[in-house]
């Protein structure tokens, strides 16, 4: 993939009103993103239907997190997360018949082994950085990850 294709990516990623695109050419794999803040209009010439989901919560839930009678709606946007500090294959589960260290929902502790990536030949256990919970998992057992690739959003 030369400059001229990921330009032409950007352009479509900035003219479509799409938050990722990822595209696979041989075994070279680009992914671009961007944030849409809430707050922003997005210009949408060629009138493509947004991918992006609405969300919208009931005033009354709104009102009752702000007064703190309810947990607040997550922001993703204010997510930590966990990035692949090598790279390497990412592994959920300690083998491939065991439950995977974590899942959706888990409560972790800074220290909690939470996946495994195998550089070289080398099991190396990566650890939860902070306490909270894990709200999404973003790599795939077996696949390969990068150095600084998210793997977990933890809230």
């Amino acid at each position: 993939m030369n400059i001229k294709d990921i330009k032409t990516l950007a352009k479509l990623l900035d003219e479509s009103g799409l938050s990722a695109v990822e595209v696979k050419e041989g075994e070279s794999t680009i992914r671009l993103e961007r944030t849409i803040q809430s707050n922003t209009v997005i210009h949408n010439p060629q009138g493509y239907a947004s991918t992006a989901p609405l969300l919208s919560y009931p005033v009354d839930d709104v009102a009752a997190a702000m007064a703190g009678k309810k947990d607040a709606p997550l922001d993703f946007n204010n997510l930590h997360e966990l990035k692949a500090p090598i790279i390497g294959v990412f592994y959920s589960a300690p083998t491939p018949d065991s439950k995977p260290f974590v899942k959706k929902g888990d409560k972790v502790k800074k220290g909690d082994i939470v996946c495994i990536i195998e550089a070289m030949k080398v099991l190396n256990e990566i650890p939860a950085d902070r306490d909270g919970e894990v709200v999404d998992i973003c790599a795939e057992n077996g696949q390969v990850v990068e150095y600084g690739q998210v793997l977990f959003k933890i809230h």
